[in-house]
């Protein structure tokens, strides 16, 4: 009877703590952290758009790293780039160009730039460019003088030296090493300089040539005796002969004048 009693009671306790466990809410399952961002670098040169021909945009390659303005604005102000993008299309050979930052003017005398003439400005330029492709391991093989835009000879050239890891440039009046590649791609070469590359044929005066000196004169040649010419005989001043004779006439016109008086007295 006891047994029978107890049962109610024990379906209703049974009853009571399933309705609590339902009715508490689920336990939250622990939150994942959210995934890491990738981290931002800034865009490489590779990366910089290249012109709709696929040629590599120089101004555009420059004015995305930044510090080269006044290059940029002397390149565009002298035809330049687009001198260096038809080379570029036309040629295999490929563009290497040393190119200053802005803080390398600054050791330009105030106002130089302003008083270059435009021929000076665009040598200045081409001074900056070497007409191939020039890898930083190839440095190490280049002959000097290397030539540049601005031409070849000894005022115009370049002289590049490496020792260990630096590649150092010469001008004659700059010495300088390369600070770090700027863009490359087997095609153009950009390396940045921390000195303007200035050439001899503009900042120094140009020596004009001494005139050849004069030849000697040379000594009138003794002519032989056989060919002298004899001079012509001045005849002789025969005035005083001629006093005589008259002297002499008169003297024998008066002796005959006297003897005929005394024969006549």
């Amino acid at each position: 009877m006891m047994k029978q009693s107890l049962l109610p009671f024990s379906l209703i306790f049974l009853f009571l703590s399933c309705h609590q466990l339902l009715a508490q809410s689920p336990v939250a399952a622990p939150a994942k952290p959210p995934p890491a961002a990738p981290p931002v670098t800034a865009p490489t040169a590779a990366q910089i758009p290249a012109s709709t021909s696929g040629t590599p945009d120089i101004d555009k390659i420059l004015t995305k790293a930044g510090h080269y303005t006044i290059f940029v604005r002397l390149l565009k102000a002298t035809g330049e780039d687009s001198d260096l993008f038809s080379l570029l299309n036309t040629t295999n050979n490929g563009v290497t160009i040393f190119a200053p930052t802005d803080g390398s003017w600054s050791a330009l005398k105030v106002g130089t730039l302003n008083t270059m003439s435009d021929e000076d400005k665009t040598e200045l330029v081409k001074f900056h460019v070497v007409p191939k492709f020039i890898s930083m391991s190839q440095f190490q093989t280049e002959s000097n003088p290397v030539k540049t835009q601005a031409g070849k000879g000894g005022r115009v050239s370049l002289n590049i030296t490496v020792s260990g890891a630096s590649v150092n440039i010469s001008t004659g009046l700059t010495n300088t090493s390369i600070a770090g590649t700027i863009y490359t791609d087997n095609q153009l070469a950009i390396y940045q300089v921390d000195k303007i590359l200035l050439p001899l044929d503009i900042f120094t005066p140009k020596t004009s040539p001494s005139p050849a000196p004069a030849p000697a004169l040379e000594k009138p040649k003794k002519k032989p005796t056989s060919e002298v010419a004899e001079s012509p005989v001045v005849p002789k001043d025969d005035t005083s002969g001629a006093w005589s004779l008259v002297l002499q006439n008169n003297l024998g016109m008066v002796a005959v004048g006297i003897i005929a008086a005394m024969f006549l007295f």
